[in-house]
């Protein structure tokens, strides 16, 4: 399962796409060897990314991990503010 303090930096993380209007729905699953935080656009689609943490991984990759919907590992690591912050560029845009 993901710590109180984990689920405080993704669901920061979390509020600030929602209000941005990039994020409307999550979803946690905490399986025998994997917590899976899941972010969906709409409630009723695959999720745009799943931010996992698998302990089995902490001395080898990282235990932290966002995937996109496809498949593809975006950011891996050991502290997951620095993983999370692949998903923070999301936020960033040019003004016109």
């Amino acid at each position: 399962m993901f710590d109180r303090r984990e689920l405080g930096h993704i669901l920061t993380l979390y509020g600030r796409m929602v209000a941005a209007g990039e994020w409307r729905d999550y979803g946690i699953s905490s399986l025998r060897d994997v917590a899976i935080f899941s972010v969906f656009r709409r409630s009723a689609e695959t999720p745009l990314y799943r931010i996992e943490k698998r302990p089995k991984l902490r001395l080898k990759q990282g235990s932290y991990s966002v995937i996109a919907m496809d498949g593809h590992v975006l950011k891996r690591g050991h502290d997951l503010k620095t993983v999370l912050r692949v998903l923070e560029r999301k936020l960033i845009r040019s003004v016109d």
